[in-house]
């Protein structure tokens, strides 16, 4: 049985250990009930900045998405009027990673 990695705690943990300063930054996303993809993808901008972008490349390969994370980054894609390139570009995706999921999900 697969367990649900709390990001939460998680995310709220590294915070307080390591960048204590940025705390109230990232506030507002800690504060809400449960996270999506999209607000990991942000407390990371947040949290890491510079270093984030550095590792974007090496973890790439690690990456995964749930149904309700591809659902969200397609709605996501309909609500700014993204086309495949501009949403691949946006989340680091392959355009036919995007296109897959378009076929699969739409």
């Amino acid at each position: 049985m697969k367990t649900k990695i709390n990001y939460k705690t998680l995310y709220t943990d590294i915070i307080n250990d390591l960048y204590p300063d940025k705390i109230l930054q990232c506030q507002e996303i800690l504060n809400k009930q449960d996270l999506n993809i999209l607000d990991i993808l942000e407390l990371n901008k947040l949290i890491f900045g510079d270093e984030h972008k550095r590792n974007i490349e090496v973890n790439q390969k690690f990456k995964s998405y749930s149904k309700q994370d591809i659902l969200l980054i397609l709605d996501y894609q309909k609500k700014h009027r993204l086309n495949n390139s501009q949403l691949a570009n946006h989340f680091n995706l392959s355009r036919n990673t995007v296109a897959k999921w378009k076929k699969i999900f739409i």
